[in-house]
């Protein structure tokens, strides 16, 4: 016998879900708002200190003005040197994150869950952990045939810690209940790892994966500024050293907007694994 009220339940969920589309497209229209508001009030600030050359113990007497920025942007951007340095340094993240991924995410989950392993393996990771990725540029360079991959090293050491340590930290948080649960039902290890260990892990490891992606441009540009010859650290080290005032902080703001582009494919690729837990996160907002 159905419920005297379902008909008001399925109104209910029917408001609901009809409501959904217009509360995602107020909450986009509310960040995209407060962004530009953020930016521009930035932008003003920039502007004013520049253009009447404020100097309380700041000195911005030789800083360029957005104006000078963009029009260096509208230059270069159409240079092909320019073009190939950004090629450069979004290959070199796109490889050395993936591998640190790739490594990282296996041996935290092993570390996590095996008591012994970790005995074994964590001591060294966390004795190794404290060193500046820059500190590796000139190991790296000895330890690797070539430039390019030692940048890639080195690009592959700051996203890896953060990934591993995170994932770590995911596993040690795992209710033991649910793991003697699967265990009571049958569960194989392997099966364990795979429906229950890991994606319990898995907000973990996103978080993990946003911090090492922010990281992993950190360590490329010192590595480019140090020993590369193609890059926007290169780019921006080479503005530098032929005082060229305007490229140095095209070369800065081009870092900030794909390091911010590179953390939003994270987070997205966190969404879109784990719906429900974006899903949650947007109620609560």
């Amino acid at each position: 016998m159905l419920p005297d009220d379902l008909p008001n339940t399925v109104t209910i969920q029917a408001v609901t879900r009809s409501s959904a589309p217009r509360d995602r497209a107020r909450r986009l229209v509310r960040a995209l708002v407060s962004t530009g508001l953020s930016l521009s009030l930035f932008l003003l600030a920039w502007y004013l200190a520049t253009r009447y050359r404020v100097e309380f113990y700041v000195r911005f007497a030789n800083i360029p003005t957005p104006g000078a920025v963009f029009d260096a942007f509208i230059v270069q951007i159409q240079a092909p040197a320019f073009q190939a340095h950004i090629v450069n340094s979004v290959r070199r993240i796109a490889i050395g994150f993936g591998l640190a991924v790739i490594v990282a995410v296996p041996l935290g989950l092993a570390i996590g869950r095996y008591e012994r392993f970790r005995a074994l393996v964590y001591p060294a990771i966390d004795v190794l952990r404290p060193i500046p990725a820059i500190a590796w540029v000139p190991m790296a360079i000895m330890l690797w045939p070539t430039n390019e991959t030692s940048i890639c090293f080195i690009t592959f050491l700051g996203a890896f810690y953060p990934i591993l340590i995170n994932t770590v930290g995911g596993v040690s948080a795992i209710d033991a209940v649910y793991l003697r649960a699967a265990r009571t039902l049958g569960a194989s290890e392997m099966f364990l790892l795979r429906t229950v260990v890991l994606p319990a892990a898995l907000p973990h490891i996103f978080t993990g994966a946003t911090v090492g992606i922010g990281v992993a441009w950190v360590s490329l540009v010192a590595a480019e500024m140090i020993s590369g010859q193609f890059g926007i650290g290169y780019f921006t080290w080479e503005a530098y050293s032929l005082v060229q005032y305007p490229d140095i902080v095209l070369g800065m703001a081009t870092i900030g907007l794909f390091g911010f582009l590179s953390s939003e494919i994270v987070r997205r690729t966190g969404d879109l694994v784990m719906p429900g837990l974006a899903f949650r996160i947007q109620e609560r907002n």
